[in-house]
């Protein structure tokens, strides 16, 4: 497949044909004898991932062209060349899912775009797009993995609350379609990911924790979370902190917990 507006933006971009993980494939090629050859902002995408995964150990299946496997490769360095201190690390999902989203909302302006924490894209309340972000083994450098749902038929729609751009009125198909997504999503990410760090990794000084929280559509909505522990919480989010996480104002006694991991379900949609 040819990516030329795509190849413009990544420091390095590979395309292919099929893998069964871009995020494993990448991890990889980053933490081998020849990982000094992937420098930051590399990735790796192809359009028939057949072993992918998605947050919390879910598998994520799709037809052979129907959507977008994305890895990018980040390794975050401050503007005097020390690396970004882990403390710091769970902001780069974040940033990753302001860009998909910012994204997806250029190639169907007729629709509602919104963020659900962490980083589930969703049109109009559907999902559109997920992130998974994994760390390598120096704990110097992540992969950014996304996937973007382009051109599924409502029959091979994943779960009933998924949809894809083909369903949501985009006038692009095909390799112009994967392109133009591919390469609106590494803008995005690039432009925000580089002004977070050279700003020093302040979330509030390069205005992502303003922008996270004006997409987020999680926010004013009764959630349910179910934690990392298999803890069950339910509340209101009404907030995102000064480290990314969510807050929710427990509904059984109204203190504020902050939740930094979980799968987060807004009750209206049940």
């Amino acid at each position: 497949m040819q990516l030329p507006l795509s190849a413009a933006i990544a420091d390095r971009l590979e395309f292919l044909d099929e893998v069964g993980s871009t995020n494993t494939e990448l991890v990889s090629r980053a933490s081998g004898l020849l990982g000094a050859e992937w420098p930051d902002f590399s990735v790796l995408v192809t359009t028939s991932q057949t072993n992918g995964r998605g947050r919390l150990g879910r598998v994520w299946v799709a037809p052979p062209g129907s959507s977008l496997a994305i890895s990018v490769l980040l390794r975050p360095r401050l503007p005097e060349g020390e690396p970004l201190a882990l403390e710091h690390y769970g902001w780069l999902p974040l940033i990753a899912g302001i860009a998909m989203t910012k994204a997806v909302a250029g190639l169907v302006p007729e629709r509602s775009v919104t963020l659900k924490w962490p980083n589930d894209v969703q049109i109009d309340g559907r999902k559109v797009s997920g992130i998974l972000a994994e760390l390598l083994p120096s704990r110097e450098s992540v992969v950014m993995g996304a996937g973007l749902n382009l051109a599924f038929s409502a029959e091979d729609l994943p779960t009933p609350t998924s949809t894809s751009l083909g369903l949501n009125g985009t006038v692009l198909v095909g390799e112009e379609l994967a392109d133009a997504a591919l390469a609106g999503y590494l803008s995005e990410l690039k432009s925000l990911y580089r002004e977070f760090l050279r700003l020093g990794a302040d979330p509030e000084a390069s205005g992502i924790r303003d922008q996270l929280s004006e997409l987020c559509s999680t926010l004013g909505q009764e959630v349910r979370v179910q934690l990392p522990g298999g803890e069950v919480l339910i509340g209101t989010a009404t907030d995102i902190d000064t480290a990314g996480r969510l807050s929710v104002r427990r509904s059984v006694d109204d203190r504020v917990v902050s939740v930094a991991a979980g799968d987060v379900t807004h009750l209206r949609y049940e």
